[in-house]
């Protein structure tokens, strides 16, 4: 990445603050931007706000379930959305990539993996 080129920007959902925390200390080391949601209406929100190049997106949120937040992301933008979640059903993962989530990995993941 050249000195001029801006960060990447990723916008991080999880209800859980640990979760989040890992996340972007993992993320800003690799040199990227990272604001933070901790519900669905938090990620909406600041989809317009933040205008991330990627969104990271767990699907157990408290307000409303991370299907339906892709969905709504899908009305608004074509920003990449990676799924991050315990659920581990194949049932899941194709509901989810269905919505329109462009990949999804199942919790617990290396750094490595993420990156």
């Amino acid at each position: 990445m050249s000195a001029s080129a801006p960060e990447p920007r990723i916008l991080v959902v999880d209800d859980e603050k640990a979760s989040r925390r890992f996340l972007k200390t993992t993320l800003v080391s690799e040199k990227f931007t990272v604001a933070e949601a901790s519900s669905g209406r938090e990620a909406l929100d600041a989809l317009s706000a933040f205008r991330p190049d990627l969104v990271v997106l767990d699907l157990g949120l408290p307000d409303m379930d991370g299907i339906e937040v892709t969905r709504q992301i899908r009305k608004k933008s074509q920003v990449p959305v990676v799924i991050l979640s315990v659920r581990e059903q194949e049932s899941d993962k194709i509901g989810a990539l269905d919505a329109g989530a462009d990949d999804y990995l199942t919790k617990p993941f290396s750094a490595g993996e993420l990156l």
